[in-house]
């Protein structure tokens, strides 16, 4: 009931016509600081899946650094997110052909520019 009730209020205006922030398959829409990380030549590194997780609690917790107290959960949840993150990408499959981080850097700036000015 409460998904119904956010899913009538939460709309968010994209040009010219509303989009639901709220998809009734996935929940809610992934954060736009999220980045994919499957499907990249070379492949996604160690080190870009620990920044996702970090950022993933980050964001679910509401915290940026997590008190004394919390340090240790917040810790452990960056871990297991992780270890996820990097079975989730090995086990994926595509036909498609690699993606290129210029070139997908490239597309984030001209959203950005045309967004922002």
């Amino acid at each position: 009931m409460l998904r119904d009730s956010f899913r009538s209020r939460r709309v968010k205006e994209v040009g010219n016509r509303p989009r639901p922030a709220y998809d009734a398959r996935y929940g809610f829409r992934m954060c736009r600081n999220i980045r994919i990380l499957y499907n990249f030549e070379p492949p996604t590194s160690d080190d870009e899946i620990g920044s996702a997780a970090v950022q993933y609690v980050r964001k679910v917790s509401g915290m940026q650094k997590p008190s004394r107290a919390n340090e240790a959960a917040f810790d452990r949840a960056v871990e297991e997110i992780s270890a996820t993150t990097a079975r989730l990408l090995e086990s994926l499959v595509t036909t498609a052909p690699p993606r290129d981080r210029e070139t997908e850097a490239e597309r984030r700036r001209a959203r950005a520019m045309e967004r922002f000015g």
